[in-house]
C-alpha cells in the first residue's frame, strides 16, 4: 500500500532525510518513531504530497507522490500535528467544507458527513463553533476531516499531544479501530502508545533509518545479555559492589528508586547468556547483609530500543539498559 524507496530531502546543505526505504502493507498499523528534528515530519510531508522529494520515489496505492499527487491525496487522509481547523466555524459547517474540497459526490456528502461525525464521537458537539472545544474534541475533529472520503491511507502525525489521560485513551481506541479497515502511519513520542497500537515500527535518527520490525523481533536483535531486574534494600553503592562479584555478571545499572518509601532500589544486572546467575545473586545480595524484596527477568522496552538506536543517553554507549 505504501512503498517508499531510497527517499531523500535536501535543503541546502542539510539533509533532512537521507535515503529511507520502507514498505507498509494494506491494513498495517506502523508507528513511525524518532527523536526531535529526526525527519519525521519532513518524511510525512512528502508522503502527502505538502514538499516534493529531492531525490528517490514514494508511492501511496500505486500512485507516485510526485507524478501522481492528486491521485495519491484522494486515496489519503493527513492529520498533521497541528489539526487544520477553522475555529470560527461550526463543526458540522467545517467538515461540509473539507468534504466539499475533498469533491465529494454532492448527493454522498451528508452521509458520509453522518459517518465521521458517528465515528469520531462528534454528535454532542455537531452543531458547535470549533474554537469552544476542548482540545480533545478539536483532534476527533481533526481525525474526522483527515477521514472523510474514506481514504484507504491514514497518516498521523501526533494525534495525542496535549491530551489529557482519558482523552488519549480515546484517540488511541479510535486509531485502533481505524486500523481495522486502513492502512496507518501513526508519528508520536509517546512510546507505550506505540507498543499497545502498531504492528512495526519505523525508527529514523538524523535523516536515516535505522529500525524497521516489530518491537518482539527488534528485543530479540538488541539483546545480547542475559537480563535480570531485582529490587534490594541497603546502601546502592555496596550491593552493586556484591553484585559485581558475582561469577558471569557482566554490568550492574541501577535502574531507579522504588515506588515505596523504604522498598529500596531497582536494578538491572547483566550476565552472559550462558548462564544462570540468578541463585548467586540471591546470595551475593544476602552474604552482604542486604534485603532481596523481588528479582525477576528483564527484556528490553521500546524506550530501551528506542534509546539505543538513537544514540541518546548512556542505554546506546553500552548498547544495553542504563
Amino acid at each position: 500500500m505504501i512503498e517508499v524507496e531510497h527517499l531523500t530531502k535536501r535543503y541546502g546543505n542539510l539533509t533532512a532525510v537521507n535515503d529511507i526505504s520502507f514498505q507498509v502493507e494494506r491494513g498495517e498499523i506502523l508507528g513511525f518513531l524518532g527523536p526531535n528534528a529526526a525527519g519525521k515530519t519532513t518524511t510525512l510531508r512528502m508522503l502527502t504530497c505538502f514538499i516534493p522529494p529531492t531525490s528517490g520515489t514514494a508511492k501511496i496505492a500505486g500512485f507516485d507522490v510526485f507524478d501522481d499527487s492528486l491521485e495519491v491525496r484522494k486515496r489519503l487522509g493527513y492529520l498533521p500535528e497541528h489539526a487544520p481547523l477553522y475555529l470560527d466555524m461550526r463543526v458540522g459547517d467545517y467538515l461540509d467544507f473539507v468534504s466539499r474540497v475533498k469533491d465529494i459526490d454532492p448527493h454522498e456528502r451528508s452521509k458520509e458527513i453522518d459517518r465521521t461525525v458517528s465515528q469520531c464521537g462528534l454528535k454532542e458537539v455537531r452543531s458547535r463553533i470549533i474554537s469552544t472545544l476542548s482540545k480533545g474534541y478539536r483532534q476527533r475533529v481533526g481525525l474526522a476531516q483527515a477521514l472523510m472520503g474514506d481514504p484507504e491511507v491514514l497518516m498521523l502525525d501526533e494525534p495525542t499531544t496535549g491530551l489529557d489521560p482519558r482523552q488519549i485513551h480515546e484517540i488511541r481506541d479510535l486509531i485502533k479501530e481505524l486500523g481495522l479497515g486502513h492502512t496507518v502511519i501513526l508519528s508520536t513520542h509517546i512510546l507505550p502508545e506505540v507498543s499497545m497500537i502498531c504492528d512495526r515500527i519505523v525508527i529514523i535518527n538524523q535523516g536515516r533509518l535505522v529500525a524497521l520490525d516489530s518491537v518482539e523481533n527488534l528485543t530479540r536483535q538488541l539483546t545480547k545479555t542475559q537480563m535480570t531486574q531485582i529490587n534490594v534494600k541497603g546502601d546502592p553503592g555496596g550491593v552493586v559492589n556484591a553484585l559485581k562479584q558475582v561469577e558471569g555478571v557482566l554490568a550492574v545499572d541501577k535502574k531507579q528508586d522504588a515506588d515505596l518509601v523504604g522498598a529500596g532500589h531497582v536494578y538491572v544486572v547483566h550476565s552472559r547468556l550462558d548462564f544462570d546467575v540468578r541463585e548467586e545473586i540471591a546470595r551475593a545480595v544476602v552474604k552482604g547483609g542486604f534485603g532481596l524484596h523481588e528479582m525477576h527477568p528483564y527484556s528490553l522496552s521500546l524506550e530501551d530500543i528506542f534509546l539505543m538506536l538513537t544514540n541518546e543517553g548512556p542505554a546506546a554507549k553500552r548498547g544495553r539498559k542504563n
